[in-house]
């Protein structure tokens, strides 16, 4: 049984209970978004912004990526979050949400940026499966302890 085809479309409040759960359900939801309300507010955001996106199965949304369109050294766009409903990871989710979230950065930049954290090396392994680079490292950014990896890839091919 195959896969059913990933849609795209722009997030919205329905979608907000399913973009916590992916997001609350995750490495990076446990370090940064634990505290009461802080994922919900991160997501609502995005959805108010109009940069946050969802990946629907369906009618079911599996995931969500959100995007800073100058968040990045306020000239590039920066992905935020990206996030994937735990029970389906591993199934080419997450690769379909980066390259959609590539084809909207390209619309605004040829460089698109992102930090991943040193307690996460499978997402950063997944990032420079994808041509990111790391460029640079930033020990304590978010939290005490924790070094963020600055990576960036160049979208024009």
């Amino acid at each position: 049984m195959g896969m059913q085809a990933i849609t795209f479309a722009k997030g919205n409040e329905h979608h907000l209970k399913d973009c916590k759960d992916a997001l609350c359900r995750s490495a990076l939801g446990e370090k940064y978004f634990s505290s009461p309300g802080s994922a919900e507010n991160a997501i609502l955001e995005g959805i108010h912004q109009g940069n946050l996106y969802v990946a629907l199965i369906g009618k079911e949304c599996v995931g969500f990526t959100y995007i800073i369109p100058k968040g990045a050294f306020h000239g590039f766009p920066y992905l935020h979050i990206i996030s994937i409903k735990e029970e389906y990871r591993g199934k080419g989710i997450g690769k379909a949400l980066l390259d959609y979230s590539e084809r909207i950065a390209l619309e605004m930049a040829d460089k698109f940026f992102l930090v991943v954290a040193d307690y996460n090396p499978d997402a950063k392994r997944f990032y420079e499966r994808n041509g990111y680079q790391q460029v640079g490292e930033i020990p304590n950014l978010y939290r005490p302890g924790i070094t963020e990896y600055l990576m960036a890839k160049n979208l024009k091919k």
